[in-house]
């Protein structure tokens, strides 16, 4: 073989050292192309992430399955006779004179536990799984992985939950048929309490991710969640009847269900001091949540 004939293809380079050679300066190199962090994409991940959960879609369904049934059955059910004997009791089982609203409602507080626990196992889930430790590596600054998890789960509890009261009232509306408590749902502060609902329902779900990043285990913010929401207003009955009336308002669920109350009660908050200091007490959770989250390992 002539010598220029082999040199000529020692000197030819091969399939891996083209594939190896540096790109043209007019194309991209895709293969080296690094992604910057993002909120936008932190947001986007956690979306992805929340509805290719199974638990996500069951959980939504049953909140709004519980809010529109026990709803149009109050209101199927009712009767002046015994509501004149003592009555169901008003939104957010506080006592009070019963309306309409009040027995659309009826269910909002087994939602608020639905879409809390909701909340929790978006947040906690991954604690259980370590999967946490697989999206702390990928977001190294933490705390967007907090506020993605709340901003996703907020609004969608916010919409689904409003149409559920929504329905509730609509289907409740022809039970309700010549009653005096009947309402319509262009009357005064109809619509502002239904979506008041909703409101109130989107913030407890904001509550249980908070309390599922703060104690990080899906049981333990269950129980805290159910604590705070249900039994601590019966606890503190057992308080002097001076510090009762003095605190009351101020619990987190009785704080929620004036948000939602279509007549503002002896001892209650308004609407507007209801919703703020119930997004009090989901900002404080929030905090601590944000505190622990930078703070400690996953």
């Amino acid at each position: 073989m002539p010598a220029s004939t082999a040199h000529s293809r020692i000197q030819r380079p091969g399939k891996r050292q083209r594939l190896s050679a540096a790109p043209n300066p007019g194309t991209p190199a895709t293969s080296s192309t690094t992604y910057k962090v993002t909120g936008l994409r932190v947001l986007r991940s956690e979306w992805a992430k929340f509805w290719s959960l199974r638990s996500s879609w069951i959980t939504l369904g049953v909140a709004v399955f519980l809010l529109v049934l026990f709803g149009a059955v109050a209101a199927y059910t009712y009767s002046p006779d015994a509501a004149a004997a003592g009555g169901p009791p008003g939104p957010g089982g506080s006592g009070g004179d019963s309306d309409a609203v009040s027995l659309a409602l009826t269910g909002v507080t087994f939602a608020s536990l639905a879409v809390g626990v909701l909340g929790v196992l978006l947040s906690a889930g991954e604690y259980s799984t370590g999967m946490i430790r697989s999206t702390l590596t990928a977001v190294p600054r933490r705390l967007p992985v907090l506020w993605s998890k709340a901003l996703v789960i907020g609004p969608i509890a916010l919409i689904l939950t409003t149409l559920g009261a929504l329905a509730a009232f609509q289907l409740g509306t022809p039970g309700l048929d010549g009653e005096q408590i009947s309402l319509a749902l262009s009357d005064d502060g109809v619509l502002r309490s239904l979506a008041g609902a909703g409101v109130y329902l989107a913030l407890v779900a904001v509550f249980g991710v908070a309390l599922g990043v703060l104690i990080r285990s899906s049981a333990g913010a269950i129980a805290a969640l159910v604590g705070v929401l249900l039994i601590l207003p019966g606890l503190a009955s057992l308080l002097p009847d001076s510090w009762y009336d003095t605190l009351s308002p101020y619990f987190p669920s009785n704080a929620g269900s004036a948000v939602y109350a279509l007549h503002e009660t002896s001892g209650s908050l308004s609407p507007g001091a209801g919703l703020a200091v119930f997004a009090g007490w989901v900002a404080l959770a929030l905090a601590g949540a944000a505190f622990r989250l930078v703070k400690t390992d996953a």
